[in-house]
């Protein structure tokens, strides 16, 4: 009786077993699911904030980077940001292609069970191409189509993956100390950083900034835009829901509430500021502020009260006024404010990390300021050196008469909408 007793016991907890892998599994998979949609919000953002001539060529670059991050990360880009093995924390390669494990070498015996390596990989991919969506809407309305395409093969297959390898896959960063949840660094203000190299180098759109001052180029459908950012939203509770790399109940809760408490912070500190500064009820400034408090608190959505969500969204918020005028006033044009939301609030939601939360103190300060330091001087050298040598080739800008017109005209042959 005992034995059988005993046997029993087993089969149970091998059961209940299996059943929290599959659930963890098929959680990771909604979440995967919710980072996909995401670009379809940056789809819609940028389509929102450019002029009805250039919509076309947006979604035509949306549609081109999920799909060339998709294949390049199945390439190369997963096995250089997760390549096992010596490299000195500093870049590794694990070969070309996914491997093939058979049996619980790809289930059970994956990740200490919590998923299963080709859900490891789907996850993982969906993130990869954020970057370039992130450098999309800054470099929007007057970049060749053709040179950009290049950049983003470039950019998604080589410079991310190494990056990234440095914190979540077990690099020298990681070894420090270094902590980014879910990718305010790695993910958002690696796009940050790309974008700004574009912008220095293509120049602002023509018209923009005259000796009579700033001339906005305002986007031609604001409920687009608005579509946009609740999709962002939306999918953000798979991107740093799904970063838990688990259903655990209590975290995966935790994080739904930080990551929307910093986004309604963000949004509220977008509106206090901007009116301050401007006098009116700026929509896209709103717009901007939540997914600046979005961006902010996922470096350390896991970490975080509510308390400590709120001020981290408010003030990331607050940024976003003051990093769009800045960027103005150094004549930086990015149509659709990415600079300000992927990399000021990108910059700020790491170091946020330090400041708040479980791992608040200053030696935390001093290894999110390395990370920060070390990302940003990479990527944004990568980038600049990849935009530099195409300008010198084959050039990066259309010209004067094809920006005039529209690059769907120019580039598609193609309008957006009926005249």
């Amino acid at each position: 009786m005992q034995a059988q007793a005993l046997d029993t016991a087993q089969a149970a907890l091998e059961v209940g077993t299996t059943g929290l892998f599959t659930a963890n599994n098929t959680w990771m998979l909604v979440s995967t699911v919710l980072v996909f949609i995401m670009h379809l919000g940056f789809a819609t953002l940028e389509s929102g904030f450019v002029q009805r001539k250039n919509v076309v060529n947006i979604l035509f670059k949306n549609c081109m980077i999920i799909a060339m991050g998709l294949l390049t990360y199945w390439l190369m880009g997963f096995n250089l940001m997760y390549p096992g093995g010596d490299g000195g924390g500093y870049f590794g390669f694990a070969g070309f292609g996914l491997e093939m494990p058979e049996g619980a070498a790809g289930l059970t015996e994956y990740a200490d069970m919590g998923y299963t390596y080709w859900t490891d990989f789907i996850f993982q991919a969906m993130f990869a191409a954020t970057c370039c969506t992130i450098v999309s809407g800054a470099v929007a309305e007057r970049i060749k189509l053709g040179p950009f395409l290049i950049f983003c093969l470039l950019f998604v297959s080589i410079s991310y993956p190494i990056t990234g390898m440095w914190k979540w896959g077990a690099g020298w960063l990681d070894a420090r100390g270094f902590y980014d949840f879910a990718g305010s660094t790695l993910v958002h203000s690696v796009g940050g950083w790309g974008a700004l190299a574009g912008i220095m180098l293509l120049g602002p759109r023509a018209g923009k900034y005259t000796a009579n001052g700033i001339k906005p180029i305002t986007g031609h459908s604001m409920p687009l835009a608005a579509i946009g950012v609740f999709l962002l939203w939306f999918g953000w509770f798979g991107f740093n829901g799904g970063s838990v790399l688990s259903g655990d109940p209590e975290l995966v809760s935790l994080v739904f509430v930080t990551t929307s408490l910093a986004a309604a912070a963000g949004a509220v500190g977008a509106f206090i500021v901007s009116y301050a500064m401007f006098k009116t009820y700026d929509l896209p400034m709103v717009l901007n502020g939540i997914l600046g408090g979005l961006v902010g608190i996922t470096a350390g959505a896991d970490l975080m009260s509510p308390a400590n969500a709120f001020w981290i969204g408010l003030i990331a918020g607050a940024i976003i006024p003051l990093s769009v005028t800045f960027f103005d006033k150094m004549k930086l044009d990015d149509p659709v404010g990415a600079t300000s939301v992927h990399l000021a609030c990108g910059i700020w939601g790491t170091l946020a990390v330090g400041l708040f939360g479980d791992k608040a103190g200053s030696g935390q300060v001093v290894e999110q300021l390395i990370g920060i330091a070390a990302i940003g001087v990479f990527t944004f050298l990568f980038a600049f050196i990849v935009f530099f040598i195409l300008k010198a080739t084959v050039g990066i800008r259309v010209d004067e008469e094809e920006e005039a017109r529209g690059l769907d005209i120019g580039e598609h042959s193609l309008q957006a909408y009926r005249i």
